[in-house]
C-alpha cells in the first residue's frame, strides 16, 4: 500500500535530513558512545540545518513548524543510520521540554530560554524520577521551601536523559507536604546554580552515547521567576505533557521497528546457509511475513496518531495505548530479527544488535507499558 502521510516538502525535507546525518552525525556516533554524550557541536549544528527544534515560534528564532511529520521524518532517517543516541538527545528537546516551556512558561521566561533552544545552545532535561520513586510520582521526596523571593531546593534524582549536559533542568518538588496531588510544583533549576550538580553519566545497556545521570540539590536558591507554571499545579503539567513524550516514544519505536526490518530484508537475501540464501528458507519467509505486515497494520495506526495530534486531537488515553503497543512492537521485531541474523546478530558492529540494546528501554521510560495499561483499563471500566 502506498503511504498516503507525507507530502512532497516532507519528502525533499527527508533529502536534507539524511544528508545532514551522514556529513555531521554519523562520522562521530562512536566518539559519543566512548564518551557516553554527544558533542554540543552537534546540537547546535542539527538546529542551523533545521533538524532540531522546529517548534520554536519565529519571534523567539525558530521556525514555528508544529506540523509533527516534519519530525517523524528526522526519527525514520535517524533510526536507519543507526544514531538513536543522538536522535534520543534531540527528541528530549523537541517531545518533551519545548512542550514543557510553550505550554508553561511566562513570556518572560520565553525570552530567557527559547532563543538558546532555537540555536542548540541551550539543552534541557526534566527531572521526575527519584530512587525511591519511578511511576509513582505521588511519592516525589524533593522540596522546594519558600524563602521570601526565592525556593530552597533539596532533594535527588535519578535517571535522568541530558542530565550531565543539561544547561535548564525542570524539577519536579513537593512544595506543600499535606495538599496531596495538589502539593506539587515545578521548578527551572539553571547550569551553574550553587548546590545543584550532575553526578557522572550513569552506564546503560543501551543508548550509550546518550548521557544519563543523577543530580543532586542541596539547598539550591532558585528565584521565584523560575516556578513553571502554577503553584501547587505540577503532576497537573506533568500529566498534560505525557502525550507529546509518549508520541515521541511512538513515533521512534515504528520507526526503529521499520528500519531494522528492512535491513533484515536486505541482510537474508545476501547471508547464505546451507548453499543458499536464508531467504531462501520457508521459515524465514514466514517470519518476514509476519513482521511485515504487523509493521503495515501499525504504519497505519501511527499515521492516524499523527494526523489526530496535528489536529489537536490525541487524547491521552490513545497516546498510552500506542505507546505500549508500539513499544512491545519494536522489540518484538528487533528480536526476531536478530534471530534470523544468526552469531551475527550478537555482534555489536550489526545495526540489529545495537538496535536490540536500544531498543529495550522503550517499555519502561514515559511511564512502563504496565502503567499504560492499567490508565486503558481504567478508563474502560470507570474504576480508578
Amino acid at each position: 500500500m502506498r503511504r498516503t502521510l507525507y507530502t512532497d516538502d516532507h519528502e525533499a525535507y527527508r533529502t536534507v535530513v539524511r544528508e545532514y546525518l551522514q556529513r555531521e552525525v554519523v562520522p562521530h556516533m562512536e566518539t559519543w558512545d566512548e564518551q557516553h554524550l554527544v558533542d554540543r557541536a552537534a546540537i547546535r549544528s542539527a538546529a542551523r540545518n533545521g533538524v532540531f527544534a522546529l517548534w520554536v515560534p519565529e519571534e523567539y528564532g525558530g521556525s514555528g513548524e508544529t506540523d509533527y511529520r516534519y519530525q517523524l521524518v528526522v526519527k525514520e532517517e535517524i533510526a536507519r543510520t543507526r544514531a538513536t543516541s543522538f536522535g534520543f538527545t534531540i527528541g528530549m528537546q523537541d517531545d518533551i521540554i519545548l512542550h514543557y516551556l510553550l505550554a508553561l512558561a511566562t513570556d518572560e521566561q520565553k525570552r530567557r530560554w527559547l532563543p538558546g533552544f532555537a540555536t542548540g545552545d541551550i539543552i534541557g532535561a526534566i527531572a521526575m524520577t527519584e530512587p525511591g520513586t519511578g511511576s509513582d510520582l505521588q511519592g516525589i521526596k524533593t522540596t522546594a521551601v519558600r524563602a521570601g523571593d526565592s525556593w530552597i531546593i533539596n532533594g535527588q534524582k535519578t535517571f535522568i536523559s541530558c542530565g550531565t549536559s543539561a544547561d535548564i533542568v525542570v524539577v519536579a518538588a513537593r512544595t506543600d507536604a499535606e495538599a496531596g496531588s495538589r502539593g506539587f510544583s515545578l521548578f527551572v533549576v539553571e547550569r551553574g546554580t550553587p548546590g545543584f550538580r550532575s553526578g557522572s553519566p550513569l552506564r546503560k545497556l543501551g543508548l550509550q552515547g546518550q548521557d544519563t545521570s543523577e543530580l543532586f540539590f542541596d539547598d539550591v536558591v532558585v528565584p521565584a521567576a523560575n516556578l513553571l507554571g502554577t503553584e501547587g499545579q505540577g503532576l497537573i503539567h506533568l500529566m498534560a505533557n505525557l502525550v507529546p513524550e509518549r508520541l515521541g516514544v511512538i513515533a521512534g519505536a515504528y520507526s526503529d521497528a521499520r528500519a531494522i526490518f528492512d535491513q533484515t530484508v536486505a541482510y537474508v537475501k545476501e547471508r547464505k546457509a546451507f548453499g543458499k540464501p536464508l531467504g531462501g528458507f520457508q521459515n524465514t519467509r514466514f517470519v518476514l511475513a509476519e513482521l511485515a505486515t504487523e509493521l503495515d497494520v501499525a504504519e497505519a495506526y501511527v499515521d492516524n496518531v499523527i494526523r489526530a495530534y496535528n489536529a489537536g486531537e490525541l487524547t491521552p488515553i490513545d497516546a498510552a495505548k500506542g505507546k505500549w503497543y508500539l513499544s512491545d512492537l519494536q522489540n518484538r521485531v528487533i528480536d526476531r530479527c536478530l534471530q534470523l541474523h544468526g552469531g551475527y546478530g550478537f555482534m555489536m558492529e550489526y545495526p540489529v544488535a545495537r538496535a536490540y540494546a536500544d531498543a529495550r528501554i522503550q517499555s519502561i521510560y514515559a511511564g512502563t507499558n504496565e502503567i499504560m495499561k492499567e490508565i486503558i483499563g481504567r478508563e474502560l471500566t470507570g474504576s480508578r
